[in-house]
């Protein structure tokens, strides 16, 4: 990947919006990232001719249409904030075990005793205290991410299960205003939904239209060239970790509204299918490229993907077969685009 020239890497430091060219591997996203965006509406297209063959009666239907947006819900919340961390060069294996510490500390009964608002925020706070102390370890004590995020996988699974005696927490009655995120429906729709969407849209502002996302492109696509225009590497990295620690909170209130409970056994895997879902989506692993709109029809083919197995009684582990299949897939032709690329 080409570093920025001089004249360009200050242009992603400051406010004003610099030319695509000006931010280490954006200037190709323009109609490169058109055609990988048709290749993966046609391959969810393809998913739904398989359905539709397949199941006529079960997967056409209202109540799977929902079914599978409720599910891509709150796995989709913690993709968005993984799309930020390995744009900016990271990766974050802890999302899983995050979002599972922050459901089970919101459910606890001197949490719950001050209700539904206040549960929520400590999620929130939760997810974004984990994720900065990700940050702070990784950022400013030079740790490898793939270790100091390993390492909080392990530490926040393991105060989930010791917070919780290994027990699911049952949101009371006092706190159904909580659970009506998922019961509650506008044009059929639960509100969990409508929540994601705005997250989606959010994420996307904040990456294509803020000096913080063009920061973001610069800092995964040449660090020294972004440190060297004036960017400060380091607390932009801590702060994309905050990022995605705030989004895995964010997905334990809509888990918890989906399940009515706090669990460690929460979010199992879900760093893999969001990881996965950013990769298909488009996202360079070494950063400095990537989508929100990409990881999100990712996303959404996995959803797909898992939905049709479910429907048509296939196997468990040959639905994880096919996933590992897909994301090696995916890197083999983002590693032949690259080279393609090159001069």
């Amino acid at each position: 990947m080409s570093e920025p020239t001089k004249a360009q890497a200050p242009s992603a430091a400051g406010g004003g919006r610099p030319s695509r060219k000006g931010i280490p591997g954006l200037g190709s996203l323009g109609g490169l990232g058109e055609m990988r965006h048709l290749g993966l509406l046609g391959a969810l297209a393809l998913l739904v001719v398989v359905g539709l063959v397949t199941r006529p009666d079960n997967f056409a239907t209202a109540s799977n249409l929902v079914s599978i947006l409720s599910l891509a819900a709150t796995i989709g919340v913690i993709t968005v904030g993984a799309t930020f961390v390995i744009i900016g060069g990271g990766i974050d294996l802890s999302v899983g075990a995050v979002m599972a510490l922050a459901s089970v500390w919101a459910t606890t009964v001197a949490t719950q005793s001050y209700g539904p608002v206040v549960m929520a925020i400590c999620a929130i706070l939760v997810g974004t205290g984990a994720g900065l102390v990700n940050g702070l370890l990784i950022a400013y004590g030079r740790l490898v991410p793939f270790i100091a995020t390993l390492a909080m996988l392990v530490a926040a699974r393991g105060l989930a299960q010791r917070m919780s005696d290994r027990k699911t927490q049952l949101i009371d009655a006092d706190n159904a205003a909580l659970v009506e995120l998922s019961t509650t429906r506008v044009l059929g729709i639960p509100l969990l939904v409508y929540i994601f969407a705005l997250v989606v849209a959010l994420g996307w502002v904040v990456l294509n239209r803020t000096t913080f996302g063009r920061r973001t492109y610069a800092v995964g696509g040449n660090p020294e060239a972004a440190r060297l225009a004036g960017i400060d590497v380091r607390r932009h990295t801590m702060l994309l970790y905050a990022l995605s620690g705030m989004c895995c909170g964010i997905a334990a209130i809509l888990i918890m509204a989906r399940t009515t409970t706090g669990s460690s056994t929460h979010g199992d895997l879900y760093e893999l299918d969001a990881i996965a879902a950013v990769i298909i989506g488009g996202t360079l692993l070494t950063g400095g490229r990537g989508t929100i709109m990409g990881s999100i029809l990712g996303l959404l083919i996995f959803t797909l993907i898992t939905n049709l197995f479910i429907l048509n009684g296939l196997n468990t582990s040959d639905q994880l077969i096919a996933k590992g299949l897909i994301i090696v897939a995916a890197v083999l032709l983002q590693r032949r685009n690259l080279k393609e690329r090159a001069p």
